[in-house]
């Protein structure tokens, strides 16, 4: 996963929380801990990651994260919904400022034709109330569906941040 601009997006994401003070925490399904890994390849990231949870089967995200079982069986594993409380249960979990959930079909199969092998979901919440949520359908094999996702995953959490007010200005 040594993919440069993953590597630059993940520095940024670094310098943005190091430099607001605040912390991160990620809740990883179809990537299994390649955000987190991402993330804490960065030199100092001890400063602002304060941990993740790979919640790779259903039982872990209801078990760790506070997934309503209900949430998953009525949106599935791969939704907007399920997305957005993995973050929310990893906030709390880890009392962080910010978190990125992923959810995704990494593929070769586990595809559906409502979920297509490539279907990603990725969430950011923010304490204070930020909720978004994406979906993205990325192309190629197993290994170019999670490091794409990766990518979002940084990405959307550097604009959460960029988009947030400043304080004081």
């Amino acid at each position: 996963m040594a993919d440069r601009m993953i590597s630059a997006a993940a520095k940024r994401l670094g310098s943005l929380l190091a430099d607001s003070g605040r912390s991160l925490s990620v809740a990883e399904s179809c990537t299994g801990g390649l955000v987190a890994g991402a993330i804490t390849s960065i030199p100092g990231s001890s400063r602002y990651f304060r941990g993740g949870v790979v919640a790779y089967h259903n039982s872990v995200k209801t078990s760790l994260l506070h997934v309503p079982p209900d949430l998953i069986a009525g949106h599935g594993a791969v939704s907007r919904e399920v997305a957005l409380a993995m973050a929310e249960g990893v906030l709390s979990r880890f009392r962080a400022d910010l978190a990125i959930a992923v959810t995704g079909v990494a593929g070769p199969g586990g595809g559906s034709r409502g979920k297509p092998v490539g279907t990603v979901w990725v969430a950011v919440v923010a304490r204070g109330g930020v909720r978004h949520a994406h979906r993205f359908r990325f192309h190629g094999g197993r290994e170019a569906v999670r490091r794409e996702a990766v990518r979002a995953s940084v990405d959307g959490a550097i604009a959460v941040l960029q988009a947030e007010p400043r304080e004081g200005g």
